[in-house]
């Protein structure tokens, strides 16, 4: 199922373009690893979301996935930045 799914998702009409474009391996197009994800509840094991990304104002979420990214890509990955 899960090889299914990943190779599927890939073929023309199967998902909508704006459904990967934001991907782990489509992120690799602009050499940096994803941004952090979260999920509901707000607080999980002591681990809170982010204020910004409860705000609802979508440039500084923008901003804010970019920023993670970059350092994300930094640290773990520094050969992709160039």
């Amino acid at each position: 199922m899960v090889l299914i799914d990943t190779v599927s998702r890939y073929v023309n009409g199967v998902l909508k373009e704006e459904s990967i474009k934001e991907e782990s391996f489509s992120s690799l197009q602009n050499n940096m690893l994803e941004y952090p994800q979260y999920t509901r509840p707000e607080v999980f094991h002591n681990q809170k979301v982010p204020e910004v990304l409860l705000s609802g104002h979508h440039e500084n979420i923008a901003k804010w996935r970019k920023q993670k990214q970059i350092e994300i890509t930094k640290k773990k990955r520094p050969d992709l930045i160039q």
